[in-house]
Parts: structure tokens; sequence; C-alpha cells
């Protein structure tokens, strides 16, 4: 999977950690009902805010519907997103990973370079280009706008010199974005909310275009590729600069639109869209070299929490209460076979390591994988309002 929202669990309370995954699971169920197993591998991140707009919007789009076992859940079932959200988060996601397959096979990075593989990522991106329209006929988007701006990336590029603006680089991806988000309040019947959340989308395609080039931008000077801020002759600061007035006007853009329930809403774009420009940006410092683009003095990376170490649960009188909305199958036994059935899967699907949550193949309870490195240091609140969400007090509104 991939996207820049990666929430740490430890940063969603266990109401909006179950509404995140139910998105999540909601959007790759979505992918294989209207397209088949193979385009569940376009499931991302990002493309479960789609879904999650449209719920917030109005709670009577779609609902929720009880999934059987999944192995990525540690075969347990789950309640997971359904109906038009999921069906337009499915579309534009298809087409997204579309074009992302063809950027790769033009630029000829690792496996795509070899003819055999790149023709093979050439078809599958043309057929899940057809499959993401055919989807977002049924919800009423023509993906053509993502099509024409994914279309003319290229054009944009080469006409692009040390002096210009990035942001003329980053306008297609603005586009595309800022018309699946404003499609939300079109399937819910919201077009008060079309203006504002437009505006929310160009500027959230502009911070996962700046990131993503601000991420590749090492490799791509290694490897001779195109890198915008290379191209154009951007600094970091000053794409940090850009991210950073981007995820400042995400949030003024929501506080004009009206939702019915916005917990995931807020807390994915006004608060993990942030996380990840600090989480990009302090790793590219702190493995990149020091100098002009270094870590400032006194800057020290954050602190991960030691392996194993997961979060305290309400004691009852019995042991570990099962917390709200922690999901179906948590604190269910399995019997001896099932759980080591369960655990060898996990290990072969390196999940154990991996993974972020996997699943407890006996007790179903989330855990973090091994190696993964979680990039949370507590409560993470960084905007001007007075809310409390996810069990802290932050200001955002």
């Amino acid at each position: 999977m991939f996207g820049i929202l990666r929430p740490c669990r430890h940063r969603l309370s266990p109401t909006l950690r179950t509404s995140w995954m139910a998105h999540l699971c909601g959007l790759c169920l979505a992918l294989r009902d209207e397209n088949g197993q193979l385009a569940r591998t376009a499931t991302n991140y990002d493309g479960l805010v789609i879904s999650a707009l449209v719920e917030a919007q109005s709670p009577a789009v779609g609902g929720r519907r009880l999934a059987g076992p999944c192995p990525l859940r540690g075969m347990r079932a789950a309640t997971v997103a359904r109906g038009d959200g999921a069906k337009l988060a499915a579309a534009v996601s298809l087409v997204l990973a579309s074009a992302k397959v063809r950027d790769h096979v033009d630029d000829r990075d690792g496996a795509f370079g070899r003819r055999p593989v790149a023709g093979v990522a050439r078809r599958v991106a043309a057929r899940w280009a057809v499959q993401g329209e055919r989807t977002g006929e049924r919800v009423g988007f023509a993906t053509a706008v993502l099509l024409d701006a994914v279309g003319r990336q290229g054009e944009v590029e080469s006409a692009l010199v040390t002096g210009s603006s990035v942001l003329l680089a980053t306008e297609p991806a603005e586009t595309a974005t800022a018309a699946a988000f404003a499609h939300t309040a079109l399937i819910t019947g919201r077009r008060g909310n079309e203006a504002p959340l437009r505006e929310a989308g160009r500027l959230f395609g502009r911070v996962a275009h700046l990131l993503d080039a601000v991420e590749d931008q090492d490799a791509d000077r290694a490897a001779g590729a195109w890198n915008p801020l290379t191209a154009t002759g951007t600094t970091r600061a000053e794409a940090r600069r850009l991210c950073d007035d981007a995820v400042l006007g995400v949030r003024l853009a929501l506080k004009e639109a009206e939702f019915d329930d916005d917990g995931l809403v807020h807390a994915l774009l006004a608060h993990e869209l942030g996380a990840a420009v600090r989480r990009t940006f302090g790793h590219v410092e702190a493995t990149g070299p020091r100098g002009p683009q270094g870590p400032p003095p006194g800057w020290q990376a954050p602190q991960a929490p030691p392996p194993g170490w997961q979060p305290p649960r309400p004691e009852g009188p019995g042991g570990p209460r099962r917390p709200k909305d922690e999901g179906p199958g948590w604190g269910k036994q399995r019997g001896w076979a099932g759980g080591c059935a369960a655990a060898t899967f996990l290990c072969c699907t390196c999940q154990y390591c991996c993974a972020d949550p996997y699943h407890d193949p006996w007790t179903g309870e989330p855990k973090q994988g091994w190696c993964h490195n979680c990039d949370c240091s507590g409560c993470d609140c960084d905007c001007n309002c007075d809310c409390c969400c996810d069990g802290c007090c932050c200001d955002c509104g």
C-alpha cells in the first residue's frame, strides 16, 4: 500500500482507528468486487479519504457491512465501509495507480526498465484506467478529468526550467484531487461543500506531489532521473514552506464545509497531513547530507517506542477490558490449532515484522510489527482551537 496519510495507531482513538480501518478495508473490497483481485493492489491510504469524506457529509450514504475473515486482518471479520463513497474511492485509486505504473515504466525505474516487465505493466495500467472509468461512471464521476491531468503531466514537466515555479509541476495533481474531493459533495447532495472541498483537494494534491518529490530527490539525482525540485532549483526549505502553507489551507477550507460527523476527516486532513509533512522532511534531514538542507542545530529525530510497546488497556474485574469500537473479534480467544494456523500465515507474509498493525492470531488484538518504525511521540496536535480529539486536546476546531 502507498500514500502519504499513514496514521500511527497510537495517535488515533479506538473509535477513529476502527473507522479508518473500515474505510481502508472497504476501499480494498470495493476494488475487488468491481474489478477483480488484482485491482486490490491499487489500494492506498490516501484513497480512503474520499470514502471518509462521503460518509462525513451524509451517514445515510452507503453505511457499513460485516466482511468475512481476511489474511491481512489476521483472519478476523471486520465492519467495513460500502456504497458510493467506497466506489468513488476505488475509481480514483485505480486511475491514479494506473498513472503511477505508467510513470514508473516511462522512467524505467528498477524492474520496470526490463522489457517484459514494462510490457506487462503497461497492459495492467491500461486495464486499470478503463476499470476506473467504468467504476466512476457508476457514481456519476467522469474520470476523464483525472486522465487529462495525468496526460498533461509529461508536457508540463518538459517545459520546466531552473527558476520556474515548482507549483507548475504540481498543477495536474492538484486538479485531479480537487475534482475527486469536490465530487464527494455532489454525491451527498451538499453542493455548498463543493467549493471548499475542491480547494482542500487542490492543496492536498500539492502536498502529496511535493512530498513525493522530496522523498525521491536524492535517488532521482543519483539515477539521473527527472525531479521537480531539482529541475526548478527549488530548495527543500521552500518546499517545506509550500507544504506548511498548503496544510493550513486545507484546515481553513474544511472549516468552511459542513459535516455530520467530521471526526475521521479532521484527524486525517487536519492532523495526519501535517504529520506526513513533518515525517517526510524530518526523515530527509536525518538521513540526507548536512549543510544548507541538513537538520538545524539541536534537531533530534523523533524517538520511537521500544520494541513490543503497547498502549495500556483499561482494566476490568476480569482483566483487560475490550475497548469500545475495537472491532469484531477482539478479545475472542482462538483455539490452539486455529491460532497456530493464523500465526503461521502472519509469519509467512512478514506481517509480524512489517505490518502496522497486525492482529494477534489468538486474541485479535492489534499490535505493531517488530521492525515498524513508529514516528509518533504522543499527542501531536498543532492547530488553533478548543477541541479534544484522539484522547488529547488540540486547537484546530
